[in-house]
C-alpha cells in the first residue's frame, strides 16, 4: 500500500487514564520539589537531589506518553 500512512490507534480511555496519572505524578513531584526547598539542603546536595528528581520526572513522563501508543519505555 503505497501512499497510505499507518497511525497508532489510541483509545480515549487510555488517554484519560494517562492524563490522570500524569496529574497525580506531577503533584507528587511538585511536593517533593517543594520539600527539598523547605528542608534547605547544603548547596551541592540540593543540586544533585533536584537533578535526580527532574530526571526521574522526565523518564516517568516519557514512559507514560509512550505507553499510550503501546510501547512503554519501562514496563512496571
Amino acid at each position: 500500500m503505497i501512499g497510505t500512512m499507518m497511525l497508532a490507534q489510541v483509545s480515549g480511555d487510555s488517554v484519560i487514564h494517562a492524563m490522570i496519572y500524569l496529574i497525580v505524578l506531577g503533584v507528587i513531584f511538585w511536593l517533593i520539589w517543594w520539600l527539598l526547598s523547605y528542608i534547605g539542603l547544603p548547596a551541592p546536595f540540593d543540586k544533585v537531589a533536584r537533578v535526580i528528581l527532574a530526571l526521574a520526572a522526565v523518564v516517568v513522563c516519557i514512559n507514560v506518553l509512550l505507553s499510550i501508543a503501546g510501547h512503554p519505555l519501562i514496563r512496571w
